[in-house]
């Protein structure tokens, strides 16, 4: 099966959980590193999640797993907390970075640059704007390629 279907059925399966139980999906991997293989569900709420919630959560897809495998393969799974520099996947998940440091890259140069780093001042749902150190950049959304929160040193 591909990644991007054994990431789909993933996310089928722990869905209905996380939404009952107050948890947010914030991404879901399957990768090999090295001679193993893992799905990795990364999960927050408001507040944070803690390794109980992990563990919840865990079990809970563990069972799923059990009773309907979409993955073939011997793989590891892990249940963990996007971190401090979590993903920002979703629009949604762009807007409530407003007011927050952000690292943005971008599919093409934008004003001679494809690599923001700042303050994300605003996000109309077409356009997000940065301020850096050096100026401030209007970045279309189209045109983002990854987008996650930064930590300030």
């Amino acid at each position: 099966m591909s990644t991007s279907k054994i990431k789909a059925a993933a996310q089928e399966m722990v869905q209905p959980f996380l939404s009952t139980n107050g948890f947010e999906l914030v991404d879901i991997e399957y990768v090999k590193e090295g001679n193993n293989y893992f799905l990795r569900i990364f999960v927050d709420k408001e507040g944070g999640i803690d390794i109980d919630d992990c563990g919840r959560i865990s079990e809970y897809m563990s069972e799923q797993l059990d009773k309907n495998d979409p993955v073939t393969d011997v793989y590891f799974l892990e249940v963990s907390s996007p971190g401090a520099e979590r993903p920002l996947k979703k629009q949604e998940d762009v807007q409530k970075a407003i007011g927050k440091h952000v690292y943005i890259t971008t599919y093409e140069p934008i004003s001679g640059a494809k690599e923001f780093e700042g303050l994300l001042l605003s996000f109309d749902g077409e356009t997000a704007v940065v301020r850096t150190t050096k100026k401030e950049y209007e970045i279309p959304y189209e045109k983002v390629a990854s987008a996650r929160l930064a930590i300030v040193f």
